[in-house]
C-alpha cells in the first residue's frame, strides 16, 4: 500500500508541475529559457542620453550593465538613482522580440522618487499619475519605440501577461511594470 501511495504522489507532483508550466505564456517562457545575450538600445528623451547595453550575457545578469541601466532610468528631476527590477528589462527585451524590432526604445519615465511622483500628481498630470506608482519602486517605465505603432506595442505587451500595461495614446507612450498582470 505504501508503495502505491508513493507512486501516486509522484504522479500527482509531476502532473501539477506540468500544469503549472502550461499556464505560463508560451513566448515569455521560451524567452526565459533561452541562453542568449539580451541587448537593449535606449534613448532618454529628457536627458538626451543614449545607451546600448548587454544586460544579460546568456547565463546571468551583468552587474556593471545593470548599474548603467539604473543610472539611465534615474529620476532626472531629483538626480536620484534606484535599483531597477531586472525583470523590467527582460520584459522590454521580450517585447522587442515580439515586435521584431531593434529600434531604440524612447524612455519617457523610469524611476521617480516619491517627491517627484507627488509633484506630478499635484500638477494634475493628464496621464493620471498613481499615488502608489510602481515607478517609485523601480518597477515601471513609460516609453515608445520610433516607427512602431503605439497600439501594436500595447497589444504585444498585453500578450505577454507579465505585469501592468497602460495605454496613453494622447501622450504617445505605453507603460509597463513588473507588478501583477492588469491593464488600463
Amino acid at each position: 500500500m505504501d508503495k502505491f501511495d508513493s507512486h501516486r504522489r509522484k504522479l500527482l507532483a509531476l502532473g501539477g508541475a506540468a500544469l503549472g508550466l502550461s499556464l505560463l505564456p508560451g513566448q515569455a517562457f521560451a524567452s526565459l529559457s533561452t541562453s542568449r545575450p539580451r541587448i537593449l538600445t535606449l534613448n532618454n528623451l529628457h536627458t538626451g542620453e543614449s545607451l546600448k547595453t548587454e544586460f544579460f550575457n546568456g547565463k546571468s545578469y551583468d552587474k556593471d550593465e545593470l548599474t548603467r541601466l539604473n543610472h539611465f532610468f534615474r529620476d532626472y528631476r531629483a538626480n536620484r538613482i534606484k535599483s531597477i527590477d531586472p525583470h523590467l528589462f527582460d520584459q522590454l527585451y521580450r517585447l522587442q522580440a515580439l515586435l521584431d524590432t531593434r529600434k531604440p526604445v524612447q524612455l519617457i519615465s523610469g524611476y521617480r522618487t516619491l517627491a517627484t511622483n507627488n509633484s506630478l500628481r499635484e500638477r494634475g498630470s493628464s496621464t493620471g499619475v498613481a499615488k502608489h506608482s510602481y515607478h517609485t519602486l523601480g518597477q515601471a517605465m513609460d516609453f515608445h519605440i520610433e516607427g512602431i505603432a503605439l497600439s501594436n506595442i500595447r497589444k504585444a505587451a498585453l500578450s505577454m501577461r507579465s505585469g501592468g500595461v497602460g495605454y496613453y495614446p494622447k501622450s504617445n507612450f505605453v507603460h509597463i511594470d513588473t507588478g501583477p498582470a492588469r491593464h488600463w
